[in-house]
């Protein structure tokens, strides 16, 4: 089963009117490969300006979503908001937002089921620290946050790309190697076909995040189990066209 290629641009708490409509005008007058599933992801401030302005071919993500219906929830965004503007994609379970913010699998693992349950695709963050790397632990931290989302999720994967970011990895310009990331996508592709099934090994989509550019992504994409990228600051320069563009 051929998984058609992911991009994914996670613009952070980044970005004004005037240089977000740039980063949309660029993206409307690029020539991109028509074979990647591009997605965007704007401060919720600026979540329906990229929608109506973007070519509508390119997606657009929320950076979090909340696992209640509309209500008495002050600050939050729900599923439903984000389906009634036309956004598809919500990113959940980002290293910043587990770190910082404190959400244990647990929270991360509810918010992915009420998103996906109710028509929202996620793109699903895990990684470890560098002190969990240099311990050799990697692939147990990996496995436990799959696991946690498996305990909610059941064996419906269909909704959900992963993306793999080492902490280590995010804003700091260290990438892991070609091998390393490899070696985690496919532990995590291995543990899918274990704990879940082989359908959904074959077809999720596995997502390599953590210092991403131009320059690093043609040979990560060549890996067998890298299905595109998550991208960070790159996504604000107008180089986000050839990462999209890696693989032509």
């Amino acid at each position: 089963m051929a998984r058609k290629f992911f991009v994914g641009g996670n613009f952070k708490m980044n970005g004004t009117i005037e240089s977000i409509k740039a980063i949309v005008k660029n993206l409307n007058e690029a020539k991109l490969d028509s074979n990647v599933e591009t997605v965007i992801a704007p401060p919720s401030l600026y979540l329906l300006l990229v929608r109506d302005q973007l070519r509508p071919e390119i997606e657009v993500a929320a950076q979090n979503v909340y696992d209640q219906p509309n209500g008495a929830f002050t600050g939050e965004i729900s599923v439903s908001q984000l389906k009634d503007s036309n956004i598809t994609w919500t990113i959940l379970g980002h290293s910043e937002r587990r770190t910082i913010l404190r959400e244990s699998d647990e929270v991360v693992s509810n918010k992915t089921k009420y998103a996906v349950d109710n028509g929202v695709g996620v793109i699903w963050c895990c990684g470890e620290s560098l002190e969990e790397r240099e311990a050799g632990k990697t692939i147990d931290v990996i496995t436990n946050q799959l696991a946690a989302l498996k305990a909610k999720i059941g064996n419906d994967w269909s909704k959900i790309v992963i993306a793999y970011e080492p902490i280590w990895a995010i804003g700091t310009g260290k990438v892991a190697t070609t091998e390393q990331a490899q070696e985690v996508h496919a532990a995590i592709r291995s543990w899918l076909k274990t704990n879940v099934n082989d359908q959904t090994a074959e077809a999720t989509r596995i997502l390599y995040g953590g210092s991403v550019n131009e320059k690093n992504c043609k040979d990560l994409s060549k890996q067998p189990d890298i299905d595109g990228f998550l991208v960070g600051g790159a996504s604000l320069k107008p180089a986000f066209v050839d990462i999209i563009n890696c693989n032509q």
